[in-house]
């Protein structure tokens, strides 16, 4: 396999681009190696610049729940283009895109739409601290909400992957607002809101860890927190940007059955092109301006090109059958490959929820951030690779989740699989 093209191609994004890359991650360093450069993707597949096709598990990282430019949506997103792409004013397709919000999240009875995720996590902190009056934020380590000042301790995603618990530029006065607490440790939680005595505005968490890898909630944990926050007068935030509607149509809160105050979201919800929002019952989001006190604004916020891939999307994912078709295929590959694992007797193991999961390579199954310690990163290292050479794109990261969408069918699976086998029977033993 060469990679020649996106060598090259790479050596001139290192000239004009931090690192070759705008967002770390890309950069492949966790799995020794450089990145792919990719022209173009259809359905479940995607080509590199030398005309290399791949089944992609990576998903452009949780957003394309429906494959790479999937009809509908490219054709909305078309039609809007020809009638200007921002109008810095407002819409009729945002307000159906926040109805449409609306219906699918019983939690929430307005939305904010932003342009990132972490737009939204930010917002939706600043909101929390407005309408408490207290400034101190639970967060957990390994869990990451955007790279937002507040968030940046001890993170997931790209932060754990680089091995930086926090990062240069992050006050050390504002860090210590963040409180930090290990996930799926209720007693922990209650430990710090005791200690924290009536200063924590808010507890923001993902339901289901996505960037440590996939860490699916113990049993009662969602639900302990959102006792804990009501007892000390604090606001639970869920972060859905991955998991909203992934992993059910009203996300992880629908799936799990616990109620936050404030919902973030983001992904899923722009089909692809950059969209977040946030949303709350009307109590609590009427405190944001222009009809509150609490500050937020963006000059592309519900701009119609996105606007018109999130409606594509959603009204795409409200067909008959659509979430027990993603459950069915997320249970098919997270199968193979346990089946995979097995015959080839690696130490490694699947955790799933849905459409998404991670493939461990660790002997216990990982309940938080002090699991990760025994992962063997080397090895994931090693399968990325081998998974790239025949075919198959995954993270380029150990604690990232690998994704499923309705385009992926029996034989991509059969491919994935196989191409797992081959890969996992030469790490056998290592």
């Amino acid at each position: 396999m060469t990679m020649d093209s996106s060598a090259e191609m790479f050596e001139r994004a290192l000239g004009v681009i931090p690192g070759g890359v705008n967002s770390p991650v890309r950069a492949c360093g966790s799995v020794g190696g450089k990145p792919v450069f990719f022209r173009e993707g259809h359905g479940s597949r995607l080509v590199d610049i030398e005309g290399r096709e791949y089944v992609d598990v990576m998903g452009s990282w949780g957003p394309l729940i429906l494959g790479h430019a999937h009809p509908d949506v490219v054709s909305a997103v078309c039609d809007a283009a020809r009638s200007g792409t921002s109008f810095g004013a407002c819409t009729a397709a945002e307000v159906e895109l926040a109805e449409l919000i609306v219906s699918r999240f019983s939690s929430v009875e307005k939305v904010r739409l932003v342009s990132s995720g972490t737009e939204a996590a930010m917002s939706a902190l600043r909101l929390a601290r407005g309408v408490t009056g207290r400034d101190g934020v639970v967060k957990f380590a390994g869990c990451y909400h955007g790279h937002a000042d507040s968030f940046l301790i001890q993170a997931g995603s790209g932060a754990l992957t680089l091995g930086v618990p926090s990062s240069p530029g992050v006050p050390g006065e504002l860090a210590k607002l963040t409180h930090l607490a290990r996930f799926n440790d209720i007693d922990n939680v209650r430990e710090i809101f005791e200690e924290a005595a009536g200063s924590i505005a808010a507890l923001i968490v993902e339901p289901v860890a996505g960037n440590m890898g996939v860490v699916p909630p113990a049993e009662g944990f969602l639900a302990g927190l959102r006792d804990v926050c009501d007892e000390h007068g604090a606001l639970l935030i869920f972060d859905e940007v991955i998991t909203g509607f992934r992993v059910s149509a009203g996300g992880a809160q629908e799936r799990y059955d616990v109620a936050p105050d404030i919902t973030v979201m983001g992904k899923v919800v722009g089909g692809g092109l950059p969209v977040g929002g946030f949303g709350a019952p009307a109590e609590i989001m009427d405190q944001l301006a222009p009809g509150g006190p609490v500050y937020q604004a963006g000059t592309l916020s519900g701009n119609p090109l996105a606007t018109a891939a999130g409606l594509a999307t959603l009204g795409a994912l409200g067909e008959e059958g659509v979430y027990e078709t993603l459950e069915s295929t997320g249970a098919a590959l997270a199968g193979g490959l346990e089946e995979a694992i097995a015959s080839c007797g690696v130490s490694a193991r699947v955790q799933r929820v849905g459409s998404m999961m991670t493939l461990f390579f660790n002997e216990i199954p990982v309940e938080n951030r002090d699991s990760l310690d025994g992962v063997r990163t080397d090895l994931y290292a090693a399968f990325y690779q081998g998974m790239l050479e025949g075919g198959v794109t995954l993270p380029p990261s150990q604690y990232e989740a690998f994704f499923v969408s309705t385009a992926h069918g029996a034989e991509d699976i059969e491919q994935i699989v196989s191409t797992a086998a081959e890969v996992l029977g030469t790490l056998g033993g290592s």
